[in-house]
Parts: C-alpha cells; structure tokens; sequence
C-alpha cells in the first residue's frame, strides 16, 4: 500500500461536491490536459495531493487536497467548498496514477499549507485547556442563566400560539400562509431558541403539503408543545433527558467525556438547507468500538460546510460525544497518521485509508424498527435512527418502493422524502433484484436509504 493508502474511487470524489454545477464543472477538469506539476504523498505518513490548473488568467491556480485531514486550498476565487478545481484534481488522482504520481515532498507552496495545518492543528489540540483556565465560571453561569430566561419566555409564548392555532381550528393555518410561521419563527430566534425556530418553520410548510396534512400538522404541533412543556419543566427530568431538551430546543452545548480514537468508516455524507443555514450530516461507524456517531458541520450564506469526508473511506480519528440521551452526536477530533488504533505499521494505517473492511454488520427490518422504538423512550423528538439493513431487495409497492428482507419476512417502506432521489434508481439497479446492504435511516415515515454495498460488500455507493 502506497502512503496514502488506497486512492479515493469517482464517486466518494463527487460526493463532497457542494451542489451538483460544481459535480459537472469539477467532472470537466477530472483529466490531465489542464493539469500540471501534479503529485501526491509528502513523505510524512499523511496524504496530500496538489497541482497546478491552467484557467482563464496567464496564473494557473494553485490547488492542494490534504486527504488525510480532509481540507482544501486553492488560489481560485471560488466561493464554494471543494471548489471545481479541487474535486477535478481529486478525480485525476483518482482515476490516473500516471498523471498523478508519488514524490517524496510537495513543492514549497503546497507544503507551507500543508505544514500550517498541522501546527493549527497542535494548538487547538491545546487551546481547550488554555481557555478552561482562564474562563470565568461565574460569568459563564450568569449568561446562561439570561439566555435560559429568553428561552423560557419564547416557549411561553410559543404555547400561546399553538393554543391561538387549535382554538380557532386547523382549517385557519391554511389561510393564514407562511408569514404567520415566519413571524413565530423569528420570535423564537429573538429568544435565543433556533431548534424551536426550525420546528415553527416545518409546520408553516405542511399546509401545502398536499393530502394529509392536517393530521400531519397536528402530530407536529402535538411534538412541538410536548418540547416546549419539557422545558419549562426540565428541573424534575433526568438528567440525560434534560440534555436532550436543552440540544433539540437549541441550547449550545460542548462536547464532554473522553475520547474515542478508532477506525471510522464514512458511511454517508448529505446536506440539508433551509435557506440560512446548510447542514451538514456525516455518518461514520467506528470498525473497534461498534460505535456509530454523527458529525454535524454548518455553512452559511450559501457556503458548503467546511468539513467532508468521502463515502467508503476510513478515518484514523478520535470523537467526542455531546451529551444527551439517545443523542449520537459527536464532536470530530485529532486526526492521525501512522500508528493507528489497531497496531497497524504507519505504511499500512495511514490517517485515511480504503474501508477494505465492507460494511458494518446489518439487521434485519424488524430489528431495525425496534431500535427506533427503543431511542423513542430516551428522545422522543427523534425523527430516525441510523441503521444497517443486510440482504434486503428493493422492491415496488404500488406508487412506492419497500425494502424488505430477502426471506420476506418483513418489508420497510422507502420514505416519500427519498422515492424523488436518483438514489433509488441507483439502488435498485445496483440491486438487481438480488439482495444487497444499505446504511440509512429508520424513521416513523419509512427508510431513507444514504449508501448501498455491493453483493461483495467491496464498494460503498453514496445514494444522496
């Protein structure tokens, strides 16, 4: 195994892209006629890939990938996160290891970035006990003592509003239009509350929803007054469910407890958006500890979130998790190269390297739904959970589709979000009508499928 350990495939490369234009323009510079002065490795046991893209100036840009972090770096202007240049020299790298070839050291420019992270790096590894130190514990209890006073007020007046809404019937909110939930929305941000902000905003969408949607918003609102009623009463709840409320009503809360360094393996990456804010949702599963945990990463102003890490890769990394009960949330640490967790001699554990291992374990439907039911007990607010579906078939089912278990004892319907995505159409052909493996999340709508395996369980297939 080189250095880097195994090249990255096309489509974990196009799976960081920020939106589908910069899939396409980044797809146009996946070959080697603009490139030059290309290489790969470093000689230090981490990753790197850089070189030079000629554009439209008399300058080529200059673009380095550090692949063990992952981070990028071009002298584009791009506002985007990778930017073209970067996903199509990712592409060249991995489809042309003669274009891109291994030298020992990268050119000075590269190597200063590449060097300034790393010592970024050390430091903040050092920051938290420095700012511990210095922190004033009184003035930290203080602010949160107005900030939960703010909140408090905001869900007073939040069940003022959903009382205003079930007194005058359903039937008003279709009349009332969006703006009545914008302002709501609004109030709550005044407040110091975004989780509830966010939760006003998908009731103000249900009413165009089309067929259904009074139950539909009837069972949000019923959700929406049970969180609110959970903190206005979170002194009497357990601890770790009172966690849970203050993170779903958008209290910021650290990451405490200790570490976790493991192998983890990216088992999907997807963004959401409402128009503020995009988010960034990463899925990872810890090959030693059986862990799964998710990292949430946040770009806004229209920019991709910083962090992105390749489908189907493994990350030599240690997490940290948020509290909270049912809550998988986790906090990306240090990132390694060389000795990994496992023992493993640094040319053959680099900080990335390829998920030889195939897929986690999976289960079958009905185990799948059980988990849920069991996080329901601890997070009631939870909307899925992340499971492993092994040798289930994509099947139709009238106007939808259902993945059930190859003996047929079970069947789990494809959430209606999920049945627009192309993913699908790549799952079923990927399928075969044979059983496959698929990672996703099982919720009370269905399975959103995010990444299928191969029949030999080789390669991983993002479906998002």
């Amino acid at each position: 195994m080189n250095q880097q350990g195994v090249r990255w495939t096309a489509d974990q490369v196009l799976a960081l892209a920020p939106d589908a234009a910069s899939r396409k323009a980044g797809s146009r510079l996946g070959s080697a006629g603009p490139w030059s002065e290309t290489g790969c490795g470093g000689g230090d046991g981490r990753g790197a890939v850089w070189g030079e893209c000629k554009g439209s100036g008399s300058t080529p840009y200059r673009t380095v990938v550090d692949t063990a972090g992952v981070a990028y770096k071009c002298s584009c202007p791009s506002r985007k996160f990778p930017c073209k240049h970067a996903l199509g020299l990712l592409l060249l790298w991995a489809s042309d290891e003669e274009a891109v070839q291994e030298v020992q050291a990268p050119p000075e420019w590269a190597g200063e970035w590449l060097e300034g992270r790393r010592k970024k790096a050390e430091e903040a590894q050092a920051a938290p006990d420095t700012a511990t130190a210095t922190a004033d514990p009184e003035a930290a209890r203080r602010r949160a003592e107005r900030r939960a006073e703010r909140v408090t007020a905001g869900a007073v007046e939040l069940e003022q509003r959903l009382d205003d809404l079930l007194r005058g019937g359903l039937a008003a909110a279709e009349q009332a239009g969006y703006g009545l939930w914008e302002e709501t929305a609004a109030r709550m941000v005044d407040a110091q509350a975004p989780g509830l902000a966010g939760r006003v905003r998908e009731l103000g969408a249900i009413p165009a929803s089309g067929a259904g949607w009074p139950v539909r918003l009837l069972e949000e609102c019923a959700m929406l007054h049970l969180l609110d009623r959970a903190w206005l009463g979170r002194e009497q709840l357990p601890e770790p469910l009172a966690a849970t409320v203050r993170t779903r009503v958008g209290v910021p809360v650290a990451a405490e407890g200790a570490a976790v360094r493991d192998r983890w393996l990216v088992l999907a990456q997807y963004d959401s958006s409402d128009g503020r804010l995009t988010t960034r949702r990463i899925w990872l599963h810890g090959r030693e500890s059986g862990r799964t945990a998710l990292v949430l990463d946040f770009g806004a102003a229209g920019r991709a979130p910083g962090v992105a890490l390749p489908v189907g890769l493994e990350l030599d990394a240690e997490l940290t998790a948020y509290p909270g009960a049912g809550q998988l949330r986790a906090a990306l640490g240090e990132r390694f190269s060389g000795r990994g967790s496992g023992g493993c001699p640094p040319e053959e554990h680099s900080g990335v390297a390829g998920g030889a291992d195939g897929p986690p374990a999976g289960v079958r439907a009905a185990d799948a739904v059980a988990a849920y039911g069991r996080v329901l007990r601890d997070d009631p607010w939870a909307e899925s959970w992340p499971v492993t579906l092994a040798e289930v078939i994509p099947v139709p089912s009238g106007d939808s589709w259902q993945l059930a278990d190859s003996d047929g004892r079970l069947a789990l319907p494809i959430a209606p979000d999920a049945l627009s995505r192309p993913g699908l159409w790549t799952l079923v052909a990927l399928s075969g009508g044979g059983p496959v493996t698929v990672f996703g999340e099982c919720g009370h709508r269905g399975f959103t499928p995010l990444t299928a395996w191969a029949p030999d369980g080789t390669d991983a297939v993002p479906l998002t």
